[in-house]
This record gives structure tokens, sequence and C-alpha cells, in this order.
């Protein structure tokens, strides 16, 4: 199991980069833009890096949803490899077999 902080730490980051995704999508969008000058493009920027950096999303850790570890993560199932032995052994994983071949 995780600790308790880190986990917190990152829902607690989740909820920001929630709040701003918008925000941050747009100041983007507008610094790209080639037709706007060169000085308030650079503004936009000051702008975008005024933001808080945990409201980015490579702040945010992928972590097993019932566990919190943060290695062995499986996209597809949003948990690790241990949980999702331990479920597909049980059969809780529809679909899931262990293979042999």
């Amino acid at each position: 199991m995780a600790k308790v902080s880190a986990i917190q730490r990152n829902i607690k980051r989740s909820k920001l980069f929630n709040k701003l995704k918008l925000k941050r999508q747009r100041l983007k969008s507008e610094i790209y833009n080639k037709n706007l000058s060169l000085e308030e493009r650079f503004n936009l920027v000051l702008k975008l890096s005024n933001l808080p950096r945990n409201s980015s999303i490579t702040r945010i850790r992928n972590r097993c949803a019932e566990t919190g570890r943060p290695r062995g993560y499986y996209n597809q199932f949003g948990l690790c490899r241990n949980v999702i032995r331990k479920l597909a052994g049980s059969g809780i994983i529809p679909g899931l077999r262990k293979s042999s071949w």
C-alpha cells in the first residue's frame, strides 16, 4: 500500500488539473497563433507560466485504484499488475484468463 500522503497529493493534482485544463489549453492555443504579435504571445507565455505547476498533466502519476501502487500500472484496468493477477485468478475480471501454450 502506498503512503496515504502520496495518494492524496496525486488526487489534489488531478483536481487542480481538471479545474485549470481549459484555461491552460486556451493559453497554449493562443501562444501558437501566428497572427498575434510577438509581444502579445510573450505575455501569454508569462500568463501560462504563472499557472500552478501542479495543474500540468505531467505532474499526475498513474496509480493503482485499489492499492495506490505507482509501478506496474495497466491503463486498461486502472490497476497494478499484482491486483490484476489476484482478480484474474479469482475470475473477477471478465474475459481475462491466464495464458498457456
